[in-house]
């Protein structure tokens, strides 16, 4: 009976992914990450990005406050449909962490939409230059320290 349970549960989890909203399937070409850097400047995306790595020009001037950073180390991999869905749809995914000045008053991503401008190739191409620049940084577990249980001796006072 329990064997019927798991696998009606695992077949309902499952089938919630087979639906017509699944991203199963999906899979672009792969880009030119050299295009992909002309894509980034010729849509101007270091007016308000910059690069995790990349060294600062000492006049830059950004149209927000804070740039925001692309790239880094993280915990996680950022996965090519999380970069594509960024671009395609900024404001998907914003954490409440994020300054004020990178949302408008209504909670919507500042960033500019451009998907009637970006070709799929351009986006493709900004893709193969974007992913490579996020690193995932291991989990680093806690280092505990080996306790030794003490059976103390029968003359010994310590407890």
């Amino acid at each position: 009976m329990r064997i019927f349970i798991v696998i009606a549960l695992t077949s309902m989890l499952f089938a919630c992914e087979q639906g017509a909203q699944s991203p199963r399937g999906f899979s672009l070409p792969e880009g030119d990450t050299q295009a992909g850097l002309q894509v980034y400047k010729k849509y101007q995306c270091g007016d308000c990005h910059k690069i995790a790595g990349d060294p600062e020009k000492e006049d830059a001037t950004y149209l927000i406050v804070q740039p925001i950073t692309l790239g880094g180390s993280s915990g996680r991999i950022k996965t090519y449909a999380e970069l594509v869905t960024s671009i395609i749809n900024p404001s998907h995914k914003l954490t409440p962490r994020q300054p004020a000045s990178f949302t408008s008053e209504d909670g919507v991503s500042l960033m500019r939409i451009v998907n009637d401008e970006l070709t799929v190739s351009e986006l493709i191409d900004l893709v193969a230059y974007l992913q490579p620049k996020y690193k995932v940084t291991p989990y680093r577990t806690s280092d505990y320290r080996l306790y030794q249980l003490r059976i103390p001796d029968k003359n010994d006072d310590t407890p």
